[in-house]
């Protein structure tokens, strides 16, 4: 295939890229995804922690109150634990919308606005075990995935520690400590493994998503044979396209040789443009342009003309305007009207073409 063959050495096509794009083929670091959730929801919490907290306390009470166990209608204690379950539920709706909002935007940031079902189809290489292991122990690398994974759980694992050495100590005799001593000694050390894991995972997962990207770069890189077929496809075979443009040439000057003796007058720029204009009052509403060209094409216009014995006058404004506004097969614009129609009673006059319509 061509796609494969030569070197890669080529930036990938605006095309390929779509196609890549479209089968899900984008740089995108699921660490980085992971490392802002959690610092997210460390905020998320130390922000609406004391409602969410507040409202639990208010539901164990209620739950829990004399009043409660003495009620002997169930529609009563149901009424209870659903006003109980919604007062919860409001207060901690902006922790989980803001982690809803969060995974949504880091996503984003990453891919964009971007849906694709290429990844949801099955595909039956998914069913190999091994190549599963593979992908739990290596993530598709092989060897130095895993040694990588390997690594970043150290990391993870040295960082964690490194919140809690001081504490050890603290840990030892929490039995000492009153319930709401050790809830508090235990939400600092959950905050500050968080923050530091959090952090961790952050730098890790910014250096991750610039490799991934340089890995996706790479693979979408192309062969140089690999360009010009791509090309060939949006644009067209360039020897197809020259091929199309010479028969249309051919065309445009077998018209032009037919039209070009029938004109009344050749108008010109002198050299740059030359339109040939008809008017036959019989069966035109108005003057028509039946020829005009630019460089050699004017040349050529001119040259039939001299053959043919069509008058030519240097017009330079009109030419280069009726040259812009009609086409071949159009009728001149009333605006030059006034200047065509003085210039065909001159050619009349000279041809003696005036007298015999007079005549007639």
């Amino acid at each position: 295939m061509a796609e494969d063959s030569g070197d890669k050495t080529e930036a990938p096509t605006a095309r390929r890229r779509q196609e890549a794009r479209e089968q899900g083929n984008i740089a995108r670091s699921a660490d980085l995804t992971a490392a802002v959730l959690i610092l997210g929801a460390l905020m998320l919490l130390d922000w609406y922690g004391p409602g969410l907290m507040s409202a639990l306390k208010v539901l164990v009470s209620e739950m829990l109150s004399a009043s409660s166990f003495r009620s002997p209608v169930p529609g009563d204690s149901m009424q209870v634990i659903v006003s109980g379950v919604t007062h919860v539920a409001k207060a901690s709706a902006p922790f989980f919308l803001g982690v809803l909002v969060i995974v949504v935007l880091i996503n984003i940031v990453q891919v964009g606005f971007f849906f694709g079902t290429a990844r949801l189809k099955p595909k039956a290489g998914m069913l190999n075990p091994i190549a599963g292991f593979g992908r739990i122990f290596g993530g598709g690398q092989g060897f130095v995935g895993g040694a990588m994974s390997a690594l970043k759980v150290g990391l993870v694992g040295a960082v964690a520690y490194s919140a809690i050495a001081n504490r050890i100590g603290q840990i030892i005799t929490v039995q000492q400590l009153t319930f709401a001593q050790i809830f508090e000694l235990g939400a600092q050390i959950v905050w500050q493994i968080g923050i530091r894991i959090g952090l961790l995972l952050l730098v890790l997962a910014i250096i991750d998503f610039a490799w991934q990207k340089y890995r996706t770069e790479q693979k979408l890189k192309m062969s140089k044979q690999a360009v010009k077929d791509e090309m060939k496809r949006m644009e067209g075979d360039p020897l197809m396209k020259q091929r199309r443009r010479q028969v249309a040439n051919a065309i445009a000057q077998q018209r032009m040789k037919k039209a070009v003796p029938t004109a009344d007058v050749v108008v010109t720029n002198p050299t740059e443009f030359a339109v040939a204009i008809k008017y036959d009052a019989t069966t035109m509403h108005a003057p028509r342009v039946v020829a005009k060209g630019q460089g050699l094409m004017a040349a050529r216009i001119r040259q039939l003309a001299i053959e043919n014995g069509v008058p030519i006058l240097e017009r330079k404004p009109l030419a280069r305007a009726l040259y812009k506004m009609v086409d071949v097969g159009g009728e001149i614009p009333e605006q030059f009207y006034s200047a065509v129609a003085e210039i065909l009673a001159y050619v009349y006059e000279l041809s003696g073409k005036l007298k015999k319509k007079v005549a007639s």
